[in-house]
């Protein structure tokens, strides 16, 4: 969820994000699909990816989730951990509150850094 918000919120010619975890499911669970598309958000053909110190190393900023020692620790790659719970077998309400806080974290995010378009 964090990275298609960063990816329609932010400006493309100043910063873009991937997704990935350290135990991806082989799909996005489809309660998370149904709570983007309300968002207008269509998440139906992303891919869970791996995180792995290749994919982060060329990242500027690595926003984790709660993923502990299990996150790769990548010299000179600034990391931010956000507390948030995983969607999994949580019921649709709460999917949407954590939707709504992953959104107003990276519209925040984005502000910080100076990554948004000229709107």
């Amino acid at each position: 969820m964090a990275a298609a918000w960063f990816n329609r919120l932010a400006d493309p010619l100043r910063a873009r994000a991937e997704s990935a975890g350290t135990q991806p499911g082989a799909s996005v669970h489809p309660v998370v699909i149904d709570v983007m598309k309300e968002a207008g958000i269509d998440l139906t053909g992303a891919t869970p990816q791996r995180l792995t110190p290749e994919r982060a190393q060329h990242a500027t900023l690595l926003v984790t989730m709660g993923c502990g020692e299990e996150c790769p620790f990548v010299p000179g790659v600034e990391r931010d951990d956000w507390p948030l719970p995983d969607p999994k077998g949580r019921p649709i309400n709460e999917v949407r509150e954590t939707r709504d806080a992953i959104r107003d974290r990276v519209a925040a995010l984005i502000a910080a850094r100076g990554w948004g378009g000229s709107q």
